[in-house]
């Protein structure tokens, strides 16, 4: 049995179907999900934005709250308590950073539009190939 899950979330359809699958598979676990703003540059569009910010980490909080409210809300339809946790920089980097915290990862197949998955790479891919834990990859 496990105890501690990671759920990278995006606010796409895949990641809440991948906290779907971590609350209905590991009900005894901790699960924490994990956002990731992405690191300002003038590549990463919605990103820059927060470059201009004084408190990067405040306005990244403040970017987080849509997902972690939609992920609060399907933590209760399952009668689940989660923790959440924000970061900054590239997804994929980022999730593999935390990947030793937990026992494994769940998280979806792809999210974002066209544009995100050009300019951020396959986050999944990457996750699943470089994670040093197992890697649940839901579609």
């Amino acid at each position: 049995m496990l105890s501690r899950v990671l759920v990278p979330m995006d606010g796409s359809e895949m990641s809440e179907r991948a906290l779907e699958y971590a609350l209905d598979n590991h009900p005894d676990a901790s699960i924490t999900v994990l956002t990731v703003v992405g690191e300002p540059s003038v590549m990463m569009g919605g990103a820059m934005s927060i470059a201009f910010e004084d408190d990067i980490e405040e306005a990244a909080e403040e970017r987080a709250e849509s997902v972690f409210e939609r992920a609060h809300e399907v933590a209760a339809e399952h009668d689940a308590e989660i923790d959440t946790v924000v970061a900054v920089g590239r997804p994929a980097r980022a999730i593999v950073r935390r990947a030793d915290d937990y026992e494994t990862i769940v998280m979806g197949s792809h999210g974002g539009d066209m544009i995100d998955r050009l300019f951020i790479g396959d986050v999944a891919d990457t996750v699943f190939k470089r994670a040093s834990v197992p890697v649940t990859v839901v579609r």
